[in-house]
């Protein structure tokens, strides 16, 4: 289960984030990525479109605990290096290969190295054939 730990600065609700005896909260969040066939109409470099994102775990803000988000795309893409410092937490793209997006979470409170995540942008489904109907959905708590 992935999460960070900050100094409570005051929750957003009665219930969340989750608070323990040294008065540090644990926010369940979410990273992942969804995409979008396009079709066999698609332009060949260009066969998906799709977003990976950092989001709380049921969509909760986590402005007031993130300060900003690094995505590390493959260096075939322009501007690899995505800094994404409000929310939403993400970056949309057309592609059509599959791979690893490094993802760095700097928190307000928190590590100054920030925390490192690593996903597999995963484009086609595991069985079948690709549909426009369904998206492809890869993502971790």
């Amino acid at each position: 289960a992935a999460g960070a730990a900050a100094k409570d600065s005051g929750p957003p609700n009665p219930v969340w984030p989750i608070k323990d005896k040294e008065n540090f909260v644990t926010v369940p969040f979410a990273y992942g990525s969804v995409a979008f066939w396009q079709g066999k109409r698609a332009a060949e470099f260009q066969t998906h479109k799709w977003h990976v994102y950092v989001r709380g775990a049921n969509n909760e803000d986590l402005t007031h605990l993130i300060e900003r988000v690094i995505f590390q795309l493959h260096p075939s893409f322009n501007n690899p290096t995505r800094v994404v410092d409000t929310a939403p937490f993400h970056v949309s793209e057309l592609g059509w290969g599959e791979f690893e997006i490094a993802i760095k979470i700097f928190l307000h409170e928190g590590p100054e190295q920030g925390l490192e995540l690593r996903h597999m942008l995963a484009l086609w489904p595991k069985t079948g054939e690709p549909s426009m109907k369904r998206a492809v959905v890869s993502e971790k708590h």
